[in-house]
């Protein structure tokens, strides 16, 4: 009998788009925190962005590590997009069909699917467009570069929209993945499924409220620091008196 060859590529593809996926996402949510810390004041998140340069394991800024970091995130960024491509609609003709499937099916989870390849497609522009930014200027990141880049540079609507399609797109792919291996799945698969549909909206609704809420304050400190910009945040250092320099 002759053997049947297995393609195990499918497989494979499958394997590097989840991976790279939870990568991905991990990140999406560490960078949000690591973004939000302006919240905490001015001080906190110039030390935040010190601490990514380096200063405080070799003395000195080295931004050339942010620039480091972020290409690696931009090379997973582009393998699994590659990746994912082979699941988009190839032609108008192919969406059509997959449109009327979803609106005659009416599937929750197959709804989300699409939305994910909308913010997916979305993502792969906004994203690369913000990714190239911070690599070619990695010194250009602090309480006012930072924002003077979103009033100054009027990249606040890129944000938004970059926003939106960064945790839509990161929440449903995190739930997908757990659909898809079985992560925390019970003895009840659709009240596990449900519970972690639930999850999702909620990490949605955290992720997007705590992600507006620091754009605004960026936004805040680029109107107020308009008539300067261009001029860089100064850590304040005190003298043992207490009197600021």
């Amino acid at each position: 009998m002759k053997q049947i060859k297995i393609d195990k590529i499918p497989a494979r593809l499958d394997f590097i788009q989840s991976a790279s996926g939870l990568i991905l996402a991990l990140f999406m949510w560490a960078h949000m925190f690591f973004v939000s810390t302006i919240l905490l004041g001015k001080e906190v998140m110039y030390n935040v962005t010190k601490f990514f340069e380096g200063e405080y394991f070799f003395g000195e800024s080295y931004p050339i590590i942010v620039t480091i970091a972020a290409g690696a995130i931009f090379i997973i960024f582009i393998a699994h997009a590659l990746v994912a491509l082979r699941k988009f609609p190839s032609n108008y003709k192919k969406y059509k069909i997959m449109k009327n499937h979803i609106k005659s099916f009416n599937h929750t989870d197959t709804t989300l699917w699409f939305w994910q390849i909308f913010t997916g497609f979305a993502m792969f522009f906004l994203g690369s467009i913000h990714l190239y930014i911070i690599m070619t200027n990695p010194s250009e990141i602090g309480p006012y570069a930072s924002a003077d880049r979103v009033v100054t540079e009027w990249m606040w609507p890129l944000y938004i929209l970059l926003l939106l399609a960064v945790e839509l797109h990161g929440s449903i792919g995190l739930y997908r993945l757990a659909l898809k291996w079985g992560w925390f799945e019970g003895s009840d698969t659709k009240k596990s499924r449900s519970n972690l549909r639930k999850l999702k909206y909620a990490i949605t609704i955290f992720f997007l409220t705590l992600g507006f809420i620091t754009l605004a304050a960026y936004i805040k400190i680029g109107i107020e620091h308009k008539s300067k910009a261009g001029e860089r945040y100064h850590k304040v250092t005190k003298t043992i008196q207490g009197t600021q320099q």
